[in-house]
């Protein structure tokens, strides 16, 4: 069993960064592929960034060349670094973690809002 917890959400500017955290509990996180979601209001949850246990990584469109996922399997956590943020990045952000064969995991979700 996977638990999942973010941190690191909040208000900035348009132009800030914000950098998210999602820590996991267990033994097995090196063995997750781990995303990020997000979902504003009124939208459907979007993938914005995963990352394979073997560190290859893909990012939608819209954030390519401003966000960066990132993993530390010794600190069981992956990273979402957040820069160039826009009006509409502001969502709740969660984390996934996913193994074929095995229950999807989340986390609770945090919320990002970028004011203009």
């Amino acid at each position: 069993q996977v638990q999942l917890v973010e941190s690191g959400g909040g208000s900035v500017q348009a132009g800030g960064s914000l950098r998210l955290s999602c820590a996991a509990s267990g033994r097995t996180f090196s063995s997750y592929a781990m995303g990020w979601y997000r979902q504003a209001p009124g939208k459907e949850r979007e993938l914005v960034a995963s990352i394979t246990i073997s560190g290859m990584t893909t990012y939608a469109s819209s954030v390519k060349g401003r966000f960066t996922i990132s993993r530390d399997n010794a600190k069981n956590t992956v990273y979402l670094q957040m820069n160039s943020l826009k009006p509409e990045d502001t969502a709740v952000y969660s984390c996934n973690a996913y193994r074929l064969g095995y229950v999807n995991h989340w986390g609770q979700g945090t919320q990002v809002t970028v004011s203009s």
